[in-house]
């Protein structure tokens, strides 16, 4: 679960794409270039969730997913 992370997202992807073969990401609603960043990279599998104060409602989308 993210929410503007786009200077977090390159050195993640750089220190975990070579142990995973998916990556799952939902964003909450980023006015960064968070979302355009995970476009480059090939694992990223990304779904938007619209932020409505409650972190479980969240999570359990992403668990979901």
């Amino acid at each position: 679960i993210i929410r503007n992370e786009a200077k977090n997202i390159p050195g993640l992807m750089r220190n975990i794409s070579t142990i995973v073969d998916e990556v799952i990401v939902v964003d909450t609603g980023s006015t960064d270039t968070s979302l355009k960043l995970l476009e480059q990279f090939p694992k990223v599998t990304a779904y938007t969730f619209e932020w409505c104060d409650d972190f479980s409602k969240a999570r359990n989308f992403a668990e979901e997913q």
